[in-house]
């Protein structure tokens, strides 16, 4: 066992959205942190969200107007801070008179275009589907229909650049390094680790725990720190199909179902379409968690309530689920529990303990920020509230003009195909020169595994953001999955395998 025997503030568990804002945060003001993550970065319920820095259109209808206007002023922070993977979309809602009346929709669209003092994202209009091309791929009998802005992100990416720019602040991240024991000892915490590749264990004192563990919240509570808590989390399933896209243009579609709930239609990776989600009272372990055929047929029932083109079984390619760790306020229905968060801080014997519940990609700066207001009594010293301004890594782009960004990276690297270029430019934004590493040719990038994926790319995900296996890579570091055949993924495995590239990084570790 080694021991960390210097004092640092904070140790955060869970590399999620949460637990990598709060990093980075703390990290900024000037604070000493560790951020352990027992299995990859945004493996669990960060990298298996419907893809959207958005205001949450529907929580209107439960009076969560609080929660909508913050995470509507949100959506312009975080476009200016990450511009290369956070984009506008344009959402087209059908208009179905069965469900909601289009006054109440009409009214929550203003309601959504003017609590959150936008300023870049066009507002709302309002369609007629038998003449605007949006209504095109639709049935014939949705005759009116209304178009509102929201974001687009890649939540696994924002995850990532969250760790790496707590990384660049001083913060130590862990991956792969469950969080074994925390315990309180004269006033701190003694918090053990152990890495999964090699058993070592570490030990860290500690002025403070942080818990964003997500659906695991719970059990760091109870079983990690031994500690107790009034508040609990209630475990929402949502699933998600991937299908080839279907409709020309860029936009995306909102339907009301059935039951009132509504289902996101979202252009996803150029030809793909990413259909989601379901909200299902979860019961299971969170790592067991799989989209059920039973949800699947459910998201393709509701598109194809909708759509002239009817999709079916065979059309989908891929699915996933995650587990939303909601606060558990009471409500019965899965779709009303409430997403706003929820801190827990418990400063039993001097050593706090603040347990985070709930919270969505959306808001997590802010969360992280009101989080280190509540330590501010422990850390009087650390500095003042800083990402509001801050871009992300890779997010320095000038005027957050993602576009004139594309160009000029053709301009220094006329020898790159657009595609690629454009590859680059969304997961790395500014940092973009670092994967292509002085490369003037495309065997400059090494090997090349199909698609656009590159042995340059591959060396920067394992030397830079933490990546030790190839779903490391193809999954969430990248969705190269999606574009390269299965003989393709099975051929990178293989390489990335005897590469020894993982094992090099666990020697350093």
């Amino acid at each position: 066992m080694s021991h960390d025997t210097d004092m640092i503030d904070l140790f955060v568990i869970g590399g999620g959205i949460n637990g990598a804002g709060i990093a980075r945060d703390a990290a900024g003001r000037g604070l000493k942190v560790v951020l352990c993550e027992k299995d990859d970065l945004a493996q669990g319920t960060s990298s298996r969200s419907g893809k959207l820095v958005h205001g949450g259109l529907r929580y209107l209808e439960y009076y969560e107007f609080r929660l909508v206007r913050e995470a509507l002023i949100e959506r312009e922070v975080l476009m200016a801070a990450a511009p290369h993977i956070i984009w506008p979309m344009r959402f087209v809602l059908p208009h179905s008179p069965q469900d909601r009346p289009a006054w109440l929709v009409r009214l929550g669209l203003f309601l959504y275009d003017n609590l959150g003092g936008r300023k870049k994202l066009p507002g709302t209009r309002t369609l007629d589907l038998r003449r605007d091309p949006e209504g095109a791929p639709l049935l014939n009998q949705y005759h009116k229909g209304f178009e509102y802005s929201d974001c687009w992100v890649d939540d696994s990416r924002l995850v990532i650049l969250n760790a790496l720019g707590a990384a660049e602040k001083g913060a130590t991240v862990l991956t792969r390094t469950p969080c074994i024991s925390a315990r309180r000892e004269n006033g701190a915490w003694t918090v053990q680790t152990r890495h999964e590749a090699t058993g070592e264990i570490r030990s860290f004192r500690a002025r403070c725990v942080v818990n964003c563990a997500g659906p695991w919240v719970s059990d760091v509570i109870n079983n990690v720190a031994g500690s107790n808590s009034s508040r609990n989390v209630r475990l929402v399933k949502g699933s998600h199909i991937i299908v080839p896209k279907w409709w020309a243009g860029a936009n995306a579609y909102l339907v009301q179902n059935h039951d009132k709930r509504v289902i996101f239609i979202n252009p996803y990776e150029g030809d793909l379409a990413l259909i989601g989600t379901t909200d299902v009272a979860y019961e299971g372990r969170a790592e067991d968690v799989a989209a059920g055929e039973d949800e699947i047929a459910y998201l393709l029932a509701a598109v194809n309530r909708y759509f002239k083109e009817k999709l079916r079984r065979e059309d989908v390619l891929h699915s996933f689920s995650g587990v939303r760790p909601l606060f558990d306020d009471g409500k019965g229905n899965p779709s009303a529990v409430t997403r706003d968060y929820v801190f827990d801080l418990d400063q039993t014997g001097g050593a706090p303990l603040l347990n985070i519940f709930g919270g969505k990609i959306t808001t997590f700066r802010e969360l992280a920020e009101r989080g280190m207001h509540r330590l501010r009594g422990i850390f009087p010293r650390m500095g003042p509230d800083w990402t509001g301004e801050a871009p992300l890594p890779g997010g320095e782009i000038a005027n957050a003009d993602f576009e004139s960004f594309v160009e000029l990276q053709r301009e220094l690297n006329p020898w790159m195909p657009r595609p690629l270029v454009l590859h680059y430019a969304r997961l790395y934004g500014a940092r973009t020169k670092d994967v292509i590493a002085g490369a003037m040719s495309l065997d400059g990038l090494g090997r090349h595994f199909g698609g656009t994926l590159y042995e340059a790319e591959v060396r920067y995900l394992v030397a830079k953001e933490w990546a030790q296996t190839a779903d490391d890579i193809l999954l969430r570091r990248t969705k190269h999955y999606l574009h390269l055949t299965q003989a393709e993924r099975d051929a990178f495995a293989d390489w990335f395998a005897g590469s020894g590239l993982a094992a090099d990084l666990n020697r350093a570790a």
